[in-house]
């Protein structure tokens, strides 16, 4: 059974960072993308960010470049996301996803998803 499980959520205060893991198990994804979405209360789902089968390629939402770091350790089977100078609206749930292609991640279209970790930034 494929499980994506995030964790590395909390509370912090602006302008502080985490950094979020997730651990994939019950195969491989070593061969696919990886990425990270979040959701705000209220509000839909939205993409942060997403890298490549080898992390050759990273891409980006606007709102957090320059700020955010996405990588990935194939051995362990893990994608990070380092968040640095947080805001508070960067407050929501992340979400970990895995897909074919970042074009799919990116898309919303990755064949597994974690239940996701809360990150709270107080102001």
């Amino acid at each position: 059974q494929v499980q994506l499980v995030e964790s590395g959520g909390g509370l912090v205060q602006a302008g502080g960072s985490l950094k979020l893991s997730c651990a994939a198990s019950g195969r491989t994804f070593s061969s696919d993308a990886m990425g990270w979405f979040r959701q705000a209360p209220g509000k839909e789902r939205d993409f942060v960010a997403t890298i490549s089968w080898n992390g050759a390629s990273v891409y980006y939402a606007d709102s957090v470049k320059g700020r955010f770091t996405i990588s990935r350790d194939n051995a362990k089977n893990t994608v990070y996301l380092q968040m640095n100078s947080l805001k508070p609206e960067d407050t929501a749930v992340y979400y970990c996803t895995t897909g074919l292609a970042t074009s799919h991640v990116k898309a919303g279209r990755g064949d597994y998803w974690g239940q996701g970790t809360q990150v709270t930034v107080s102001s």
